[in-house]
C-alpha cells in the first residue's frame, strides 16, 4: 500500500457475503480479509476502507430475524469483528447495504451494533467522497437489477425475486452441502448470473454424484458423440440407398486396422445405436422444453439466456451520474461479481468484484460432455487516490492459491487441461485533474 499525502486514500472492497445457513457459514478467505484489516491497521496514510455492498449474506440466514442475524455473525466470527474494531481505530471503515445484507438498511439498530466495532453503518442508496479536486460516487448495484432492486429503500418489507431465490435456493444448498459425495452445493452462491445454477448442477452431478461405474461407462459414449451423430446420418442414406459411398469408404478404412477394427465397428455400432434412441426421445423433449422456457420468459418468471452486455445497466447509470454530477471522477459499484476497471467518457467504472469463489464455466470441446465450472480466487480491491497526475485508481489482487486440485475430479481436470481464467484489468488508471468539467446542466424552471 502506497503512501500518499494529498488527502484521503480510499480502499474499496464489495460482496464479501460472509455468514448464512450452515455450510455457508464457512468463508474460505477469512485470513486473507484478516490480514488485509491488519494492514490497513498499521497504515500511516489518511485512508478509508470502504465496503461497498453485500458484506454479509443476511438472506441467507431462515431461522434468524432483524439483529439476531448480528448476534450470529459476531458469534461464528470473533476475529473478523474484533479486527474491525483494532482497524476502525486507525482508518475509517464505512459500510454500505447492498441487497443480501439489505436489512442493515432496515433497522436502526444496526447502527449501534455496528458502531460498537467502529464500523460507520450508512443506510442509504449510494454515498460520494471528495477525492482531490473531484467526486468518487459509490453504491452497490443491486438497483440497477431488476430482480434484486429495492423499490421502498429503507422499508424491511420490501423484498424483492432475489430475495425469494436466495432464501429458498441459497439457504437450503447451504443446508444440504454436506450430503453431497463432495460438499460442493454451497458454492451456489458463487454461480453468476443465477440463469447458469441449472448448467452448473447439471455438471457437478454428472463429475460430483453420478455413481463412478455410469459415469466412465458413458464418458465414451459422450465423447463419441458427435462421429456418432454424423454415422447415424450415414448410415441412414446408406439404408435408403441415396448415398452409399462414405459408408464404404468407412468400413474399407476399418480394415487397416486389423483385429481391432472389431471392437472399433462394434463400439461404433453400439454408440449409433444409443445415439439414435437419444435423438428419437431427445427431440420432441428439447422442443417441449424450449416452449417452456419461451412461456417463462414471456411471464419473466425466468430468464434462461444472460443479457448479451451485463455491464451495460451499470455504465448507463454511471453515464447519468456523470451528467448530473460533472465533478464525479470515479462510478464505483459491485454486485455483478464480475471484476473491471473501464474507462468512461473521460471517468473510470470500478466494479470491485467478489471475494466468493468464482467459477468460470468451460466448454468441452469433444463430444456431448456437461461443461466444466473451473474454481478461482481474485480476492480484490480498488485503491483510490488523488496523485500528481490525477485521480488514480489501483487495481490491487490479494493473492490465495486456486482450489483447482481439490475441487475438480481428475476428469474434469483432464477435460480443462491448459484452460486458465484471465482477469484483462489494468494495474493503474488515472483520471487526468486538469481535465475540463462540464458545467452542470441547469436546473428546468417550474412551469407556470
Amino acid at each position: 500500500m502506497a503512501d500518499n499525502a494529498d488527502g484521503t486514500v480510499y480502499y474499496v472492497i464489495s460482496d464479501l457475503h460472509i455468514g448464512g445457513d450452515e455450510q455457508l457459514e464457512h468463508v474460505e478467505f477469512l485470513d486473507e480479509l484478516l490480514a488485509f484489516l491488519e494492514e490497513l491497521e498499521t497504515t500511516d496514510e489518511d485512508a478509508e476502507l470502504l465496503i461497498n455492498g453485500d458484506a454479509f449474506g443476511l438472506w441467507e440466514f431462515t431461522q434468524l430475524d432483524g439483529v439476531e442475524k448480528f448476534d450470529s455473525l459476531v458469534s461464528s466470527y470473533p476475529q473478523l469483528f474484533e479486527q474491525f474494531r483494532a482497524t476502525g481505530e486507525n482508518v475509517q471503515i464505512t459500510l454500505l447495504p447492498g441487497n443480501h445484507d439489505y436489512e442493515l438498511a432496515a433497522y436502526e439498530e444496526y447502527v449501534e451494533r455496528f458502531a460498537e466495532y467502529n464500523v460507520d453503518l450508512v443506510q442509504e442508496e449510494s454515498i460520494t467522497r471528495p477525492v482531490g479536486e473531484r467526486e468518487l460516487w459509490l453504491e452497490h448495484g443491486m438497483q440497477r437489477d431488476p430482480n434484486n432492486r429495492i423499490e421502498d429503500f429503507g422499508n424491511q418489507h420490501d423484498k424483492p425475486l432475489g430475495y425469494y431465490v436466495n432464501r429458498h435456493v441459497t439457504s437450503r444448498a447451504g443446508q444440504l452441502s454436506d450430503r453431497g459425495r463432495y460438499n460442493w452445493l454451497k458454492d451456489i452462491q458463487a454461480v453468476a448470473p443465477m440463469q447458469r445454477i441449472p448448467t452448473w448442477m447439471t455438471s457437478k452431478y454428472f463429475y460430483r454424484e453420478m455413481n463412478p461405474l455410469l459415469r466412465y461407462a458413458a464418458v465414451p459414449f459422450l465423447l463419441l458423440f458427435n462421429i456418432s451423430v454424423v454415422l447415424a446420418v450415414l448410415a441412414g442414406l446408406d439404408l435408403a440407398g441415396v448415398w452409399s459411398a462414405p459408408m464404404a469408404y468407412f468400413e474399407s478404412g476399418l480394415v487397416y486396422l486389423g483385429p481391432a477394427s472389431t471392437l472399433v465397428y462394434s463400439l461404433l455400432a453400439v454408440n449409433v445405436s444409443v445415439v439414435g434412441l437419444l435423438l428419437l426421445i431427445g427431440v420432441p423433449l428439447y422442443l417441449v422444453a424450449r416452449d417452456v422456457r419461451v412461456t417463462l420468459n414471456r411471464f419473466g418468471i425466468f430468464e434462461d439466456d444472460e443479457p448479451a452486455d451485463p455491464t451495460k445497466p451499470y455504465h448507463e447509470a454511471a453515464r447519468a451520474v456523470f451528467e448530473e454530477r460533472p465533478q464525479t471522477a470515479v462510478f464505483c459499484y459491485g454486485h455483478t461479481h464480475r471484476p473491471a476497471v473501464t474507462e468512461l467518457e473521460d471517468r473510470l467504472v470500478v466494479n470491485t468484484g467478489t471475494w466468493l469463489k468464482r467459477l468460470y464455466r468451460r466448454e468441452v470441446v469433444a463430444g456431448l460432455l456437461p461443461p466444466v465450472f473451473q474454481p478461482s480466487f481474485q480476492l480484490s480491491y480498488a485503491r483510490i487516490a488523488a496523485e500528481s497526475d490525477g485521480i488514480v485508481v489501483e487495481y490491487e489482487t490479494v493473492e490465495k492459491p486456486d482450489p483447482i486440485a481439490e475441487e475438480l475430479t481428475y476428469t474434469e481436470r483432464l477435460l480443462t487441461v491448459g484452460i486458465e481464467p484471465e482477469l484483462d484489468i489494468p494495474n493503474r488508471s488515472v483520471v487526468s485533474e486538469d481535465a475540463t468539467v462540464p458545467e452542470p446542466k441547469p436546473e428546468p424552471e417550474p412551469a407556470d
